[in-house]
């Protein structure tokens, strides 16, 4: 028994790396204590998807993913997609991917073959390569069978410059200079890019073994073309990938670092029958449950309707809508309901799914 005074020793829970509030505290609390202090353009103290530093975007991530193969993608396509993904969101165009796997002992070799596939295919749609890597291999038991950590560049284009600005045109004291959570304000769009939750429920099908009457599959691909596309039409000010926490978690990180309160309209929120009616069945809020193949988006009002129509556009986007917007009326995250009431969606405890990523 620990004595009077001397506080219980805590340790690491899955919840720790879940992407809700329970996350986040402990990167404030124990991440930022020690870490940081840089004078990056965007340094690690925003939390944002991804750094910038000398006008070099830098993004560094690692996927645990279980398991390793799931309807519609597998963890090397998981792999190369988010890391793009994360810096494609500021606003840059990722030239280039390092690669390190962490392998564990007994890992079939036709297993890593697949894997190793997946991610060349995956770069090669995205036209953004891995250029340098490393390779460990860990005892039988301690991985599931492998970790992978991508690690990715990426570069200011002509279309980043005219999407900030078209921004400034119709707000002139805007200066950030690139796409940030902190950027949001009232009167600015949200879109969602398309159906939410298609991923968490496909690697919780896999996990579990369960059957919705008809596949769920991943939405799980990298966007960086798509996100070009859209800067060159303008007017973006905010986007995030909503990964681990789903749309909650992002929409709420908008709000906590844009200062402003966002209204999202229920009925609009785009989203697959299937997902809807499994995660009733599961009693899982399908806002929170994390996607790889979806943005979230803030737009200025004015040039809202031109982003959404390059959206449908595409195959990524056909089914995007604008499903509300940033006010200066509360400063939190509030869902007009389908019943005409309104809640408040408050940012996700942790992920509902575990090991999606």
């Amino acid at each position: 028994m620990a004595r009077l005074g001397v506080r219980h020793m805590e340790h690491i829970t899955m919840a720790h790396g879940a992407g809700g509030s329970i996350m986040a505290k402990f990167i404030k609390d124990y991440i930022l204590r020690y870490l940081g202090g840089s004078k990056a353009d965007v340094p690690l103290e925003a939390l944002d998807d991804a750094a910038v530093v000398n006008d070099i975007v830098l993004k560094s991530d690692s996927y645990t993913v279980k398991p390793l193969f799931f309807p519609g993608g597998d963890i090397g396509r998981l792999a190369v997609s988010g890391t793009i993904n994360d810096i494609s969101v500021l606003g840059a165009q990722p030239a280039a991917l390092t690669c390190g796997l962490i392998l564990e002992e007994g890992l079939p070799l036709k297993d890593l073959e697949r894997i190793l596939l997946s991610m060349k295919e995956t770069c090669e749609e995205a036209d953004v390569y891995v250029i340098t890597g490393d390779t460990k291999v860990v005892e039988r038991g301690a991985l599931g069978g492998c970790v992978i950590n991508t690690s990715g560049i990426g570069f200011r284009t002509e279309a980043t410059d005219h999407n900030l600005a078209v921004v400034k045109k119709y707000r002139p004291g805007f200066k950030a200079s690139w796409i940030l959570d902190s950027n949001l304000r009232a009167r600015d769009k949200i879109i969602v890019s398309g159906t939410i939750g298609d991923h968490g429920l496909a690697v919780l099908s896999a996990q579990e073994g369960l059957s919705f009457g008809s596949e769920i599959k991943s939405d799980v691909r990298p966007l960086n073309k798509l996100v070009q596309r859209l800067l060159e039409v303008g007017g973006i000010t905010a986007m995030k990938d909503p990964t681990r926490g789903g749309l909650s978690n992002a929409l709420n990180e908008f709000c906590e670092k844009s200062n402003v309160g966002i209204l999202i309209h229920e009925d609009r929120i785009p989203m697959k029958e299937d997902v809807r009616i499994a995660c009733e069945m599961l009693g899982i809020d399908p806002l929170e449950v994390g996607n790889e193949g979806k943005l979230v988006i803030g737009v200025i009002p004015e040039v809202a309707e031109e982003v959404l129509a390059a959206l449908r556009g595409t195959e990524e986007g056909k089914e995007a809508e604008i499903v509300g917007e940033a006010t200066e009326e509360f400063n939190m995250v509030v869902i007009q309901t389908v019943v005409g009431g309104k809640r408040v969606l408050m940012p996700p405890v942790g992920d509902p799914v575990p090991r999606i990523c």
